[in-house]
């Protein structure tokens, strides 16, 4: 990752149903649902805080991580 990229979370749309918990507890807006899934249309505005991710009850939401040495 270089500096100035920006980090979201990863949906997997296979595990995603759409039920919009995570747009809804977004403190940014940074996700929205767009044909029944739920997708990051704001990434610049995550603040990578992990409350989708934590909320997800279908594990559809993951947070990567760079591991720095």
């Amino acid at each position: 990752m270089s500096p100035g990229d920006t980090m979201a979370p990863e949906i997997d749309r296979e595990l995603c149903t759409g039920c919009g918990d995570c747009v809804a507890v977004c403190p940014v807006g940074a996700l929205t649902l767009e044909h029944g899934h739920a997708v990051v249309v704001h990434a610049e505005d995550c603040q990578y805080c992990g409350d989708c991710e934590e909320l997800c009850p279908y594990g559809a939401i993951a947070r990567a991580f760079e591991i720095v040495l």
